[in-house]
């Protein structure tokens, strides 16, 4: 029996089957994923998207910080993949350059952050590499289960937010937890903790 390979979707095909109106999803290596997420994941991700809106209001910067950016991205291999950060930074005026468009981004954002789970390696890995070569300016990873190995995490395993900044073309990672301070180039007055962060998941244990 000879099987038919499955056609892998391209990016502008993931946005006209996309399952508007019945969760989240991804476009990953030409197939459309769901990434529905917990209610302490989608906790922590709106304590940042709010904790950035208030930077952007209060200082009146050219930000708009949103959960449902879709942005294209492309693999080593040139395969497009169509991924949806947890909060999205992007530039207001860029943004407004074209209102009567659809949320797909194909551009680089200031900031993007995705709150780990279950497939961690996805956003140390495979989103890490995208987001470098779309030249995505700010990316966080907010390991708030501390799930990820003890090769990113140490021993003991804490939980912990990286924070990578394109410097240059290359990606600078700082590693922040507990009651460190996180520093951001997007947001230099931005004052917020790890501890702060764990927190907001409103995971009693942690």
């Amino acid at each position: 029996m000879v099987q038919t390979p499955v056609k892998k979707l391209t990016f502008e095909e993931f946005l006209e089957q996309y399952p508007d109106g019945s969760g989240i999803y991804e476009l990953s290596n030409g197939e459309i994923i769901s990434v529905e997420a917990t209610r302490a994941h989608k906790n922590v991700a709106r304590f940042l998207m709010l904790a950035f809106n208030d930077e952007i209001r209060r200082l009146g910067l050219d930000y708009i910080a949103d959960k449902d950016v879709i942005i294209r991205t492309f693999t080593d291999t040139g395969q497009e993949q169509g991924r949806n950060p947890d909060v999205s930074v992007v530039s207001e005026s860029q943004w407004n350059s074209n209102v009567l468009a659809y949320g797909a981004l194909i551009e680089p954002i200031q900031l993007a952050v995705e709150v780990t789970s279950t497939n961690w390696d996805d956003d140390y890995i495979d989103k890490l590499d995208e987001y470098h070569r779309l030249g995505i300016l700010e990316y966080w990873i907010v390991d708030y289960l501390a799930i990820a190995s003890r090769a990113y995490l140490g021993n003991p395993k804490l939980p912990t937010i990286f924070v990578y900044q394109l410097v240059y073309g290359q990606y600078q990672i700082q590693k922040f937890t507990g009651n460190d301070r996180i520093l951001s180039t997007t947001f230099p007055e931005l004052v917020l903790t790890v501890k702060e962060v764990v927190a907001a998941s409103q995971i009693k244990k942690l």
